[in-house]
């Protein structure tokens, strides 16, 4: 193993080793349990069994009804199907195929419930993008509810985008003596080049063409089933899932309705029952999920410039597995892990590109050829991440897996550790005297990585727009700085929709940039951008301070940013601003999250609202350590953090 690799790996295993034990010991008492007392559904009550296969259909219902030790394995299906996202509309037909496997395996199967499942593409720059993040927490309480009718011995779970698959993931791993595999649906086979469709947002945006042009361009990139091709939040949470051994080998990025795509299907549904606590493999979530496999995720998401939604997904992941991980563990690992990607918005290729040019394959090699990632891992595969160099084929109609010994068939696209893109990750952790931020800096050009220019505040993303509209930003350098724009503002809302207009400045020669306690998600694009900014403006972080014309100095490839203002003047400084009260705080169903608005974790805490697993205080509910007066912010009841990370 690498050095640094092996230090951070310990150094995080170290810190967490009170709340990761006491999470072990709990999942474990389960799992006994499960081995010594058989299927789960065996101990339940007759009437509580009854209610539980009253639907099943008559061959499942005799499975489900036997005890002793004839009894088959349960296996549960969550799914965050709808037919409105065009990466979850191939889930439709899984819970059929997914059942039929399980029985043909030795189990039964039953689709325990579903998730919601909402798409950041339709909700950009619209008050239902401020419900976005809020959303994996709700999705990790509804995997919760699923799993809670103690009916089932392993779990499948179906999810693809944004903060589905972290959602799930921490739902499961507060069942974490459950086997589970994640089954993907694929991303959609390639539509209009992404430099064209670049090239038609930055156009309408100028006003050189109209609105059917651009709708044209877009259905012409966003055409089908499957997931958006672009390497945005939805296909890093399928590069960290197998990386972490969460997928078959291999099977990330098979396109939907392909025979190999269906084989794969079925083939995680046999998986399952293999490895219960009664198949002989047995193989639980929470002891997946350790130390190890968090560094690889980290180091595969450096990697390959990923999302920088997971700065904050993985330290919740890692949270519900009873593991700290903390942003200075990213930026450190950031400093050894190399880029070896170029993928849209990095560069112009997509997700079936970079799998056709040997992908996941090639890219796990390569890693643990170079002592980058941790090869002593479990799977859902069996044990050893090695087994991940495989890719599998139809042979035969039948499935199996070969070695991919080859390098890179385009080193355009995926180059080797020993020829990457850039010495260092695709994510910088920047910190300064405004506070701790997050910049993707794999898809900004390197004669942008530093600007030093006044500022010009915003109290909302639609004040820029406006701005730009109105010409009042042309000719002249600045940096954004959109404020209250963080979880415990607003819900912390991707601010994507600022990337064309920013981009049309920076292509006429303005040096521009974006500091904003908000998100820019996967896509952020080639506008330099320090988000994520934490502690964000609503509670009371210096970004609330900053005024209309201060220098701030962005330097994201050292990792600084500065207010280049004095200490005593800014002591001298009251906020300036405001998030919106819950009053004013209404529409498109925010009302109903104002709770998550005052219990709201900071962004390097993972900005949830659940603590560390294991860590559980009684006097302050699950670990979190904020308690604020119902109708008050943070910033409002003057609460801060009662556990801090060091």
């Amino acid at each position: 193993m690498n050095n640094v690799i092996q230090e951070i790996t310990e150094r995080i295993a170290e810190r967490s080793g009170a709340s990761r034990t006491a999470y072990l010991a709990r999942i474990r008492r389960d799992g006994e349990a499960a081995h010594a007392k058989g299927p789960a559904r065996t101990h339940l009550g007759c009437a509580n069994l009854a209610h539980g296969f009253a639907a099943a259909p008559a061959e499942d219902k005799q499975a489900l009804r036997v005890v002793g030790s004839a009894a088959k394995p349960g296996v549960a299906i969550v799914t965050s199907y709808n037919d409105m996202l065009s990466a979850h509309q191939p889930y439709e037909t899984y819970p059929a195929e997914l059942k039929q496997a399980v029985r043909r395996a030795g189990g039964v199967a039953q689709v325990a419930g579903g998730v919601p499942a909402m798409c950041d593409g339709i909700t950009q720059g619209r008050p239902g993008m401020e419900l976005s993040l809020y959303s994996r927490d709700v999705i990790a309480m509804a995997t919760a509810i699923a799993l809670s009718h103690d009916m089932f011995d392993a779990t499948l779970l179906l999810g693809v985008c944004d903060k589905i698959v972290p959602g799930l993931l921490i739902g499961a791993l507060h069942f974490g003596h459950l086997p589970t595999i994640f089954v993907p649906a694929g991303p959609m086979t390639s539509g209009l080049p992404n430099k064209v469709k670049a090239r038609a947002r930055q156009s309408f945006a100028e006003g050189k063409v109209g609105r059917e042009e651009l709708l044209d361009a877009e259905a012409k990139s966003y055409h089908s089933p499957g997931t958006c091709t672009f390497y945005g939040t939805a296909n890093s949470n399928q590069v960290l899932m197998e990386v972490m051994g969460l997928h078959l080998p291999g099977s990330t990025f098979v396109n939907p309705h392909t025979e190999l795509r269906h084989a794969l299907t079925e083939a995680a549904g046999r998986r399952a029952v293999e490895i219960t606590a009664h198949g002989g493999e047995y193989t639980p979530v929470g002891e997946l999920v350790d130390e190890r496999a968090i560094v690889n995720a980290c180091v595969a998401l450096l990697a390959t410039g990923g999302s920088t939604n997971h700065t904050m997904h993985l330290v919740a992941m890692a949270a519900a597995a009873g593991i700290v991980l903390t942003w200075d563990d990213l930026a450190c690992l950031s400093k050894v892990v190399p880029s070896l990607t170029r993928i849209y918005p990095n560069g112009q290729a997509d997700v079936n590109h970079f799998r056709d040019a040997g992908g996941m394959q090639v890219l796990i090699g390569d890693l643990l050829d170079e002592g980058l990632l941790h090869a002593d891992v479990l799977t859902v595969a069996g044990r050893g991440l090695d087994r991940y160099r495989d890719a599998p084929w139809l042979e035969d109609g039948r499935l199996a897996w070969h070695r991919v010994n080859g390098g890179s068939a385009d080193p355009d696209v995926l180059r080797p550790v020993s020829d990457p893109f850039a010495a260092d990750g695709g994510i910088h952790m920047i910190s300064g005297n405004l506070g701790t931020a997050v910049s993707k800096v794999s898809a900004v050009k390197p004669e942008h990585l530093v600007i030093e220019a006044p500022a010009k505040v915003f109290d909302d993303q639609l004040e820029l727009l406006a701005a730009f509209e109105a010409g009042t930003l042309d000719g002249q350098d600045f940096v954004a700085v959109i404020r209250y724009q963080g979880p415990s503002a607003n819900g912390m809302p991707e601010l994507h929709k600022l990337t064309p207009p920013l981009a049309v400045l920076l292509d006429r020669g303005q040096r521009v940039a974006i500091v904003t306690d908000g998100r820019m998600s996967g896509a952020s694009g080639k506008v330099p951008a320090a988000i994520h900014l934490s502690p964000e403006a609503a509670d009371g972080g210096p970004i609330a301070l900053v005024r209309d014309g201060d220098v701030v100095r962005l330097d994201s490839a050292a990792g600084t940013l500065e207010l280049l203002v004095p200490a005593e003047e800014l002591a001298r400084r009251t906020p300036g601003g405001r998030p919106l009260s819950d009053a004013e705080w209404v529409g498109t169903g925010r009302e109903l999250f104002a709770a998550f608005r005052r219990m709201a974790g900071h962004a390097e805490q993972g900005a949830g609202i659940f603590g560390v697993s294991g860590a559980e205080s009684p006097h302050h509910g699950p670990g979190l350590g904020f308690v604020a007066e119902a109708g008050s912010s943070h910033l409002e009841s003057g609460v801060t953090p009662v556990v801090t990370v060091k």
